[in-house]
């Protein structure tokens, strides 16, 4: 140990942002670990760094004795005297008793040991620094790849997104910016510090919370979010002022709010819908644009069975189901869809009976409908009927 070696101590401080007194303690512990066998058996020693010319020495609390020392004692002679002028048997004193090789052994340790207390005091660092802001939206940079894990160059850290924390689909390559929402900060390990996702709901939230000048200030409020990552968001929004339209703040000019969460999010669809404390209200307006016939709520089991027309099942239930799962997450309920089997409306036959001629017989709409109104509900009946018959049909 020297002042050059000081001097390196001053600057890995001031790049890593560590102080010296942090490091020589570090190294100073790390020493005494590391040369327990060359140094004095007695059981009480220290190791002491100069921190004005990084001389090494190793101290040792000995007993004066007489005669016939053991390990923790030493005699008292000419030596001892010189060095303690006032000292008596059974007197307590501090004795060098660095050995000749230290400085080697020294030097084989500080490298390993410094680094190693470096990246423990950086992680101090990174604690204090992040603890505060877990659950929050942080950036960074792609800097390299680990068994399908990004890792992240946060500055003064470095952060992990697991593959399952990745968005399926997405591609990045070394130098690409990346967001993610900082999950937990880890203090132990020497792998990187900062836990990232980017397919958590709450990266979703916290996405609108930036971009929503109304869930920022509290006006709008994020009740529940469902969400499949990578292909599916629904997000329920409730307003406590009744001039602010919920969905329409989150949707934004021209769509430009939800427009930029979603190109954040690699291109997921955003369905935002109102949340209503009715939790019939709420399914109706989860499952839209699907129109629904009817709702009956089984409280005991928790279970919500909604009744759709035939024309409108598949849209109810969504493609491989996804619609319905997103509306059970968040509602809370397990969600059941079934086709109702009430019988059509006068209206909704006469519409279908329309709509079957006009496809039929490949006429524009409204003349099918004037043809029903004659009277003519099919191809047979309109096939049977004479030019004169037709002619006095209005149109």
């Amino acid at each position: 140990m020297n002042n050059e070696f000081l001097a390196q101590l001053d600057y890995l401080g001031q790049e890593r942002g560590i102080s010296r007194e942090v490091l020589i303690d570090a190294i100073e512990k790390a020493l005494m670990s590391a040369s327990k066998k060359s140094i004095h058996p007695a059981t009480n020693v220290e190791i002491k760094i100069d921190r004005n010319n990084g001389e090494i020495k190793a101290i040792a609390q000995l007993e004066i004795v007489e005669k016939n020392p053991n390990d923790d004692q030493i005699i008292l002679d000419g030596k001892v005297r010189r060095v303690y002028p006032s000292a008596k048997i059974g007197d307590v004193i501090a004795w060098e008793v660095t050995p000749r090789n230290f400085g080697r052994i020294a030097a084989q340790t500080a490298r390993q040991v410094i680094m190693q207390q470096l990246r423990k005091a950086e992680k101090a660092i990174v604690q204090e620094e992040f603890k505060d802001r877990v659950g929050q939206i942080v950036g960074g940079v792609v800097r390299r790849f680990e068994a399908g894990k990004i890792i992240v160059d946060m500055q003064k850290a470095e952060g992990l997104i697991d593959k399952k924390e990745q968005l399926p689909g997405e591609k990045y390559i070394q130098g690409d910016r990346i967001n993610a929402l900082l999950m937990a900060v880890e203090s132990g390990g020497s792998g990187p510090s900062l836990i990232l996702s980017r397919s958590s709901p709450d990266f979703v939230v916290r996405l609108f919370e930036r971009e929503v000048s109304e869930i920022h200030d509290g006006i709008v409020t994020i009740k529940a979010v469902a969400r499949e990552p990578g292909s599916r968001t629904k997000i329920a929004v409730h307003s406590s002022d009744a001039h602010v339209d919920p969905i329409g703040a989150c949707v934004g000019m021209r769509g430009m709010r939800v427009k930029n969460v979603t190109n954040e999010l690699s291109g997921e669809k955003i369905d935002i819908v109102k949340f209503d404390e009715d939790v019939r209200v709420f399914a109706a307006n989860a499952l839209q644009p699907a129109a629904i016939k009817g709702i009956e709520l089984d409280e005991p089991n928790h279970t919500i069975n909604i009744s759709v027309a035939a024309d409108q099942l598949s849209l109810a239930i969504g493609k491989r189901g996804q619609n319905v799962r997103l509306t059970s997450k968040l509602l809370g309920w397990k969600v059941n869809i079934n086709e109702s089997k009430e019988e059509a409306t006068f209206a909704e036959k006469l519409e279908q009976t329309i709509a079957s001629l006009g496809t039929g017989l490949q006429l524009d709409i409204e003349i099918a409908r004037k043809l029903v109104s004659a009277g003519y509900l099919t191809i047979d009946a309109l096939s049977g009927a004479g030019k004169d018959e037709l002619k006095i049909i209005d149109g």
